[in-house]
């Protein structure tokens, strides 16, 4: 490579729970830089959440995050004029980055009134295993499943 590697960025953890994981999910909700409300929008989420289920509701999250996080996926690669399907194992970063990122995004595609009350939804329906986000994970692993065949073209 002709250029250094970007040095990572170290992040803060989060003033409530004093979790790194709970910033970086913070980091994905926000908008326009608006970190405050995309803290407020988690906070009312847990919130919901304890009030619903009576446990920790960041244990319930975090059970839901490893539920909806993929272990593998699917990359296109050209071979001879052809396009392949490749399955591929994802890096660890990578996997946390996915899952959040299917987490908050069918969240904000579910019909309640308040992104607080759509994400507290969308994580209870992922921690039982439910919901659009792990319908996405099962997709992406029978993808890859289904695929299987072309992994010696890995890269």
């Amino acid at each position: 490579m002709r250029k250094a590697k970007p040095k990572k960025r170290i992040i803060l953890p989060d003033p409530k729970y004093g979790e790194v994981l709970v910033t970086k999910f913070t980091n994905n909700i926000m908008l326009e830089g608006k970190k405050t409300v995309a803290f407020k929008i988690f906070y009312d989420a847990m919130s919901i959440i304890e009030d619903k289920m009576k446990e920790n509701p960041v244990e319930i999250w975090k059970q839901a995050l490893a539920n909806v996080t993929p272990a593998l996926e699917v990359k296109s690669r050209r071979i001879g004029g052809a396009t392949f399907q490749i399955p591929t194992e994802l890096r660890p970063e990578r996997k946390q980055s996915v899952g959040m990122k299917n987490l908050i995004n069918f969240a904000r595609k579910r019909h309640e009134k308040t992104m607080a009350q759509k994400l507290a939804a969308e994580i209870m329906a992922a921690y039982k295993e439910e919901g659009a986000a792990f319908k996405r994970k099962e997709e992406i692993h029978r993808m890859a499943d289904a695929n299987k065949a072309f992994s010696h073209f890995r890269f």
